[in-house]
């Protein structure tokens, strides 16, 4: 059995995601999804829009990931590797040659798909008038009223 490893966020899950998930099970028969908790986005200066439970609910009921498990820091990518008997790690295209990942290849196979073109997590929020939290401060304004005022300038 090939067992596929992958790691992210995946807040407001859309078709890109789905799209590296279905890519990520066809490299193998068992994937698995770290998805990134609610403090390890903090400690990175991001906030979720969906809470770490919810969007594990929502990726587990995804039919390509077989188990979803915390990721809490950057250090414990060798650890899941070995405690899962991973054979491949799957990341987005865009952390290729940033040799974020590359020290797995001691470990197993790092594979990096291209991402979806036209769709992510940032677009929609940008789309949709929300944006990403500065140093974990939403950045959004409180009050309806406030908003409004945001929207009509």
């Amino acid at each position: 059995m090939k067992r596929i490893l992958t790691y992210g966020t995946f807040d407001l899950l859309h078709y890109g995601h789905i799209r590296l998930l279905q890519r990520a099970k066809a490299l193998g028969d068992y994937l698995v999804v770290a998805l990134s908790t609610d403090e390890f986005n903090e400690s990175k200066g991001k906030k979720a829009y969906h809470n770490y439970e919810t969007r594990k609910k929502m990726l587990e009921a995804v039919r390509y990931v077989d188990l979803v498990i915390p990721e809490e820091c950057w250090e414990q990518k060798i650890s899941d590797v070995q405690k899962y008997d991973i054979d491949i790690v799957v990341m987005g295209s865009d952390w290729a040659g940033s040799d974020k990942f590359d020290y797995l290849k001691d470990y197993c196979e790092v594979v990096y798909l291209d991402r979806t073109e036209g769709i992510s997590t940032t677009k929609i929020k940008k789309d949709l008038g929300l944006q990403e939290p500065v140093n974990g401060v939403d950045q959004l304004p409180e009050t309806k009223q406030e908003r409004a005022k945001t929207e009509n300038k």
